[in-house]
């Protein structure tokens, strides 16, 4: 058993972690064939197997789920009569968008002002890490005091449901006292947050159509429909002129009650334009996680150039809804559909496609294991802990409080503001994930604990 400070193995352990995340971002791992090779996914989820394995992780398994896609189990024994705690990451990442706006290579892990670039290195590739850079520790210090399991998901990005399908046909694998989502992050640098509620989403793909092909706009333009017209009316129909979403049959007065958020920090974190609007009423944090919103993924169009002088016969949008706990994503999905046809004008043929979908999360964050990682992150961090919403979705959460009722389920991670995850130059700072691998040691230490003293009493 080692004789130094915890903190201090933890950060004797960061070269390793740099390492080891470097050879993790390399993998272009979009679990979305039209875009990367699926080799680039096997690669790096028999690089988790291999990680796992060396830690001694028993029972580990390629798990192929319904979507096509590959999530990772393992499972690290410990004391006979020890709690067990699952610990969730997933691999796969976004696309990099525009390569040429990044100023290093996304898939090359490259150090710049502090802080360690790459996609995936926040969003979650940081996340698994940060697991096993905890338990790393734990193990110098006289071993891991309970049952692990470890799950790392294939396809969260895509929102393709694969691991959510697994899980409920196989109910047993991931079943846990304690599960600690390893994918949000701190509200922001250097104050530890827990997330205690989720947004869910409902990605939908409308088509319209009102010709039987383009036509010359100065020949027909005037009295021939535009589809591309009548698809812009529709999804302007989504917002009121402040911005705000309008979906019919979606209430969107909801109120967040925890954590304010600042609306200076807000135009800071989300770069707003000097002399942009916000959109939308009332306090930023009611917008961002009490309330529905609507977002215009991308538009089926024309580009501006190359564009002919035509009157469209036929376009399409990609929109999403993201819905907070109150809601789900089948009445959302219904209430959008709903909401796009009958917005749209002049008899246009209309065709609507859902392409993906989440449940919001809600966590009960008078638990025990909320206790233990409060006083986890107030050692860690010398700072009371924050609990805040989460404006993204992680489907599988729904799915693992649905499953695991009286699992108490925690979500952190490395996604803070200046993580930028899902855009260009997505990067994670190597102190947060020194100090929340140190936060989750502490907290797997004393979750054993607070068991053991519950057991006994």
């Amino acid at each position: 058993m080692s004789s130094v400070p915890l903190s201090e193995t933890v950060a004797s352990l960061i070269p390793r972690a740099r390492t080891e995340l470097a050879e993790l971002v390399s993998f272009a791992s979009v679990a979305d064939e039209r875009q990367f090779p699926r080799s680039e996914s096997h690669k790096a989820a028999a690089w988790i197997v291999d990680a796992l394995r060396q830690e001694g992780f028993d029972e580990l398994a390629l798990l192929d789920t319904p979507d096509g896609t590959q999530s990772v189990y393992g499972r690290l024994p410990g004391p006979a009569d020890a709690p067990t705690v699952l610990l969730y990451a997933h691999y796969d990442v976004q696309p990099p968008l525009d390569e040429s706006a990044w100023l290093s290579p996304p898939f090359e892990l490259t150090e710049r002002d502090g802080r360690w670039y790459g996609r995936g290195a926040a969003d979650c590739k940081g996340g698994l890490v940060m697991h096993l850079t905890a338990l790393r520790a734990l193990a110098e210090h006289g071993g891991v005091p309970l049952n692990v399991k470890v799950i790392v998901e294939g396809s969260e990005e895509q929102g393709t449901g694969g691991l959510e399908r697994y899980a409920e046909a196989h109910p047993d694998l991931l079943t846990a006292d304690a599960i600690v989502i390893g994918d949000t992050g701190n509200f922001r640098v250097g104050l530890p947050t827990v997330t205690s509620s989720l947004r869910g989403m409902v990605l939908m793909e409308v088509r319209v159509a009102t010709l039987g092909g383009n036509l010359h706009s100065g020949q027909f333009g005037g009295a021939a429909p535009d589809a591309l017209a009548a698809l812009i009316q529709m999804l302007a129909s989504l917002r009121d002129a402040s911005g705000a979403t309008t979906v019919d049959g979606l209430d969107g007065s909801g109120e967040w009650t925890g954590l304010a958020y600042d609306e200076a920090d807000f135009r800071r974190d989300a770069k707003v334009l000097d002399g942009v609007d916000l959109v939308g009423g009332g306090a930023i944090a009611d917008r961002l996680w009490a309330r529905p919103a609507v977002t215009v993924l991308g538009i089926d169009a024309p580009p501006v150039v190359g564009a002919t002088p035509s009157v469209q016969a036929e376009a399409g949008a990609l929109v999403s809804i993201r819905v907070p706990p109150g809601f789900t994503a089948e009445r959302s999905a219904e209430a959008l559909e709903a909401h796009l046809r009958a917005a749209a004008p002049w008899g246009a043929k209309v065709e609507v496609a859902q392409r993906g979908s989440g449940q919001p999360f809600a966590a009960d964050t008078a638990s025990p294991a909320y206790a233990s990682m409060a006083e986890a992150m107030r050692e860690a961090y010398g700072e009371e802990m924050a609990v805040v919403g989460q404006g993204g979705s992680i489907p599988l959460c729904n799915t693992l409080a649905t499953l695991y009722p009286e699992a108490e389920i925690l979500l952190i991670g490395l996604s803070e503001p200046e993580a930028q995850i899902h855009a260009v130059n997505e990067s994670v700072s190597p102190q947060e994930l020194e100090r929340m691998a140190l936060t989750e040691a502490l907290f797997l230490n004393r979750y054993a604990a607070a068991r053991s003293a519950e057991q006994s009493a």
